[in-house]
């Protein structure tokens, strides 16, 4: 008997959640286009990135922790 290689689910799995996470998608969009012209380099947005990814993280673990199972 030949196993299979193992699937990672995890892309497909975040991508189905990011519509739950739609207003920190926004929020992340918003804050990047507004430091574009930002020259000196200092503007970022950390905050809208980090809030962005906890929420598909929060939305997708359960779901990758059953597929690994």
């Amino acid at each position: 008997d030949e196993e299979e290689d193992p699937v990672d689910h995890k892309l497909e799995v975040e991508t189905a959640c990011a519509p739950k996470c739609e207003a920190f998608v926004r929020a992340y969009e918003a804050c990047a286009t507004r430091i574009e012209s930002d020259e000196t380099g200092e503007a970022h947005c950390t905050g809208q990135y980090f809030d962005m990814y906890k929420c598909v993280d929060e939305c997708a673990k359960k779901e990758i922790m059953e597929r690994t199972v």
